[in-house]
Order: structure tokens, then sequence, then C-alpha cells
């Protein structure tokens, strides 16, 4: 195919694509609001719903310009926004639309700051989760995407990242981190079982994104070619083999295979083989999908003995699955597989050198922009709810609904005292 021409079998799998990645978005949200208490089910769903919302309006009038126009090494110029000149033309490097391409990169920043919801579910306030969501999304995740796909400073020393390790995993993970210690634990954590509601939306959370990862993974090589088909098989291999070492961890430790532990590994296999998965064989990837069960495993499994208040453990699911990704490419990567770079293993000291500098640097800039911009917000609005209405469940406290009735009564906000009271039959 000739340079500049737009290839009708890249845009229709791209538009395929798109959409995988947009149900991811309420797939979260699926998942996130069975791990949590009844009462708080659907403002944890409404978290994702939001940001399908004010992230994709948020991107489309800046975002996209900030991360994807060629501007600086830090920080993209301001040529795209409003979608300004992202028209029917190629993307420079692809036979898609650009502005197919926009739309395909708009549904990972949505799904990503929907994942940082994970963090605050059961205590924050839904307006100014609303107002952190577009500012996180504008300062934190175009500034990343800028640095490994826009053009900035780390794409430009060779740093490899197929599909989000640095912008996406790393930086949903270390936000999460931020955001959990600048809002606090939830009044009764430590104190009491704050267990999951549903395992069954969990694990179907999990299945749908699983399925949706087909085309975070798979269309990040923007078209049909073999880059595009070594990332589907790898996310189809990664997470299996990822799963497979959680049930045995969790044989081991209780002699129980737990439901949500299961999911769990899901994702974990999942973010795992995004940076990497248009750049390692196979085998490697069933490599990688044994190894990045190990640090979030054992995460997940020390948190709680902590004061941390990480709710749903985006940290470990995906700050340290996608760091084990990064220097996984870094390590194993393979010329003949990625078409690009060899890693350390593969004699390309260099390659790693910049692997692990991504992984330090991405982390740092994500929990340091975060926990400033969650900070500057609390100046302005209260984050999180009173104890008074954690204990009636945010539900009805910021939304005047409920996703299960009460079979004992009905719940009525009262508009006189803005607070919501049992009303018995």
């Amino acid at each position: 195919m000739t340079p500049g021409s737009v290839s009708a079998g890249d845009t229709a799998w791209m538009l395929v694509a798109t959409a995988l990645v947009l149900m991811m978005t309420p797939a979260l949200g699926l998942f996130y609001s069975g791990l949590v208490r009844a009462k708080n089910t659907l403002n944890t769903f409404m978290m994702s719903i939001g940001a399908l919302g004010v992230v994709t309006v948020s991107w489309a009038v800046v975002g996209y310009s900030i991360a994807f126009d060629r501007g600086g090494g830090l920080i993209g110029g301001l040529h795209y926004a409003f979608l300004h000149g992202v028209t029917f033309a190629p993307r420079a490097g692809t036979h898609i639309p650009q502005l197919l391409f926009m739309a395909f990169e708009a549904t990972f920043c949505i799904v990503t700051a929907a994942l940082v919801s994970g963090a605050v579910v059961e205590r924050m306030r839904f307006a100014p989760l609303l107002v952190f969501m577009v500012a996180w999304s504008i300062l934190v995740y175009a500034v990343l995407a800028h640095w490994v796909w826009g053009g900035g400073w780390l794409a430009s020393h060779g740093t490899l990242d197929f599909a989000g390790g640095v912008p996406v995993e790393m930086a949903s993970g270390f936000s999460a981190f931020a955001a959990a210690t600048v809002v606090g634990a939830r009044k009764d954590y430590g104190r009491q079982a704050l267990l999951p509601h549903n395992a069954v939306y969990v694990l179907l959370g999990a299945g749908l994104l699983w399925f949706g990862w087909f085309g975070f993974n798979g269309g990040s090589g923007y078209g049909t070619g073999h880059p595009s088909v070594l990332a589907f098989v790898n996310t189809l291999l990664t997470p299996a083999c990822t799963l497979v070492v959680w049930f045995v961890l969790d044989l081991v430790r209780d002699r129980k295979v737990t439901a949500i532990g299961a999911a769990t590994a899901i994702v974990v296999g999942c973010v795992g083989i995004t940076p990497a998965a248009g750049y390692i064989s196979p085998t490697w990837a069933m490599g990688l999908g044994v190894i990045a069960a190990l640090p979030s495993y054992a995460a997940i499994m020390w948190r709680p003995r902590t004061r941390l208040d990480e709710t749903l453990d985006v940290l470990a699911a995906h700050g340290l699955a996608g760091l084990t990704g990064i220097l996984c490419v870094g390590l194993v990567a393979q010329r003949a597989w990625s078409g690009r770079a060899s890693g350390l293993l593969y004699g390309d000291a260099h390659q790693f050198a910049w692997q692990a500098i991504a992984a330090l640097a991405g982390p740092a800039y994500a929990f340091a922009a975060t926990f400033v911009i969650l900070k500057l917000i609390g100046l302005v609005m209260p984050l999180r709810a009173t104890p008074h209405e954690e204990a009636l469940g945010m539900d009805v406290v910021q939304h005047g609904e409920e996703a299960y009735t009460s079979a004992e009564g009905a719940i009525l906000i009262s508009s006189e005292f803005d607070v919501a009271r049992p009303v018995r039959p």
C-alpha cells in the first residue's frame, strides 16, 4: 500500500477495535461495582459512566492535541485543539483516518481515568471526581501519552510501549496510590470487613474487560498486519497463564480458589501484556503471564495490613503489572517479532535502560501530578463525603437512587436537609 493512503481493511478493524475498547469502560464499572458494598454499587458504576462523558469531551477539546501534536519533548502543542485539522486524511505512520485514530485513542483515555476511581470508591463525592477526571485526563494522561506515543522525550530515546504501560497502566496505578493518600481511608477501614457484595458482577466485568482488551492491544497496531496479530494472540495467552498461576497461589495459601482472585488475575494478565503485546514472542508472553502474577498477588495480600485504603487495588493490579510489562519489553523484546528493537537478553542493554527510565519517570510524574491536582480541587470543594453520608451509602447521597431497593422500606431524599433517611412502611 502506498504511503499516505487509507486502507479499507485497516479502517474496518480499527472501527471494531474502537468499539471494543469503549465497551471496556462500562465493563470496568461492572467489575468495580461488584467489589464494593451494596449501598455503593450505583455510585461506583456511575464513576465509570461519568468518565464516558467528561473525559470524551476534554479529549476532543484539548487532550488529543496535547498528546499527539508534535509540540516539545514534554508536552504537545494545541494545533489539534477542538479537533482542528483532524480529518479523513491518514494519520502519519498508519493507513487509517486521523479522525478514527483520535477516537481510538480517546477510548484509552476514558477507561484510564475511570480506573483511577477504584482507589476512592465508597467515600469520594461525585462532582469533585468529575472535575478531577477532566484535569487528570489533560495534565497526566495526555502528557504521558505524548512522552511515549506523541514524539515526546521517551519516544525520542526509543522507549517501547505498545498499548499503554506508561500512560494507562502505571499512570492509573500510581495515580490511584496518590488519590487514596489524599482522600484518606473509609471510616470503617480496618475496623470491619469491607467485602465485595457480588462476585458474579466481578467475574462478568473481568470477562468483558478481557474481551475488550483484544481491541485495546490488537488495535494498537493500527491495522491488520503482523503487530496486531501478535498482540491479539499474546492477549489470549498472557492472562490465561496469570489465571493458572493465581489458582496455584490461592490453593497454596488457603486451599481455595476464589472468584475475586480469578477475576483479578485476568485483569493482571491483560495489564502485564499491554506494553509488550506487539514486541515479544508468544512463548515469552506466556512467561510474562507467570511473572506478572507474583508482585501483584503479593501486593494485594500485603496492602490490607497497612493504613493505605487504596480500595480496589489499582496500584497492585495495574501499576505493578504495568511496570512488570514495561521492564519485560526491555528484557525479552526480539527484533524478529517486534520489528523495532531487541531487549537485554537479546543483546541490547540500551533498550532495557530506557524501559527502566520509563518505569521510574511515568509513575513519579503520575503520583506527583495527581497529588497536586486533588489538593487543589480540595481547596475549592470537599473531596469526600461525611461519615454520616458514608454510613448511608453513596448511592442515595450522591444520586438519590439505589442499585437495590430495600425490602424494609424506601429511601427518601430530603430536599430540605439534603440527607437521606429511611421511611418505614
